[in-house]
């Protein structure tokens, strides 16, 4: 296996499938034959805290799960906020994957200057080079799923198309096996829908 080393790091807020999406990322390198490292470090994720995924993987080895900063490939975001937050990682080639949503924290006035998702996302824009940025409306992303639950393998699958070193097609058989099969269908939509994104 000759595969480059690359870095992925997933970062959301508890519920939004930065686990799964990490975990099926690994399976699908383990089924290309890469050696493969991971972890994830979790805060108050069953009140909505940051959870942060590092997914590591390659055709050499690789000593540590965790992706130190400035070394992150690739990091694919699903609030803003935690873009912003994780973008120390990002590697000076690296790109960015982000859901233009947030996720107003447990107490915080709802119209929070403080948590304004569009204010992060301009940040991101003056901090990277377009080619280096693919933003993602939420509400769009939403309605073409029919359904938030998915949202996370939509990103997974944009990301196939255009970010990982996996087909889309490779994919497939990871959520086959890893989904329950009444949850197999609606995903290998979402899956679709973020490649034709």
């Amino acid at each position: 296996m000759n595969m480059p080393p690359m870095n992925c790091l997933i970062t959301g807020v508890g519920g939004q499938g930065t686990v799964l999406i990490s975990r099926l990322i690994g399976a699908a390198a383990l089924a290309r034959g890469c050696n493969v490292r991971g972890t994830e470090t979790i805060g108050m994720a069953q009140r909505g805290g940051s959870v942060v995924s590092h997914i590591r993987f390659g055709g050499g080895p690789i000593h540590s799960p965790l992706i130190p900063p400035g070394r992150a490939d690739l990091v694919i975001a699903f609030e803003s906020a935690e873009a912003l937050r994780t973008l120390p990682f990002l590697a000076p080639g690296g790109s960015m994957l982000v859901l233009n949503r947030g996720i107003v924290p447990a107490g915080a006035p709802e119209k929070s200057p403080s948590h304004d998702p569009a204010r992060f996302i301009e940040e991101l824009q003056k901090a990277l080079a377009p080619s280096r940025l693919a933003i993602i409306d939420s509400e769009d992303l939403i309605r073409r799923c029919g359904s938030a639950r998915v949202v996370n393998i939509a990103l997974l699958g944009f990301a196939a198309e255009k970010l990982l070193p996996f087909t889309l097609e490779e994919f497939l058989p990871v959520l086959r096996e890893r989904l329950p099969e009444r949850h197999i269908q609606i995903n290998e939509r979402a899956l679709d829908i973020g490649a034709e994104l």
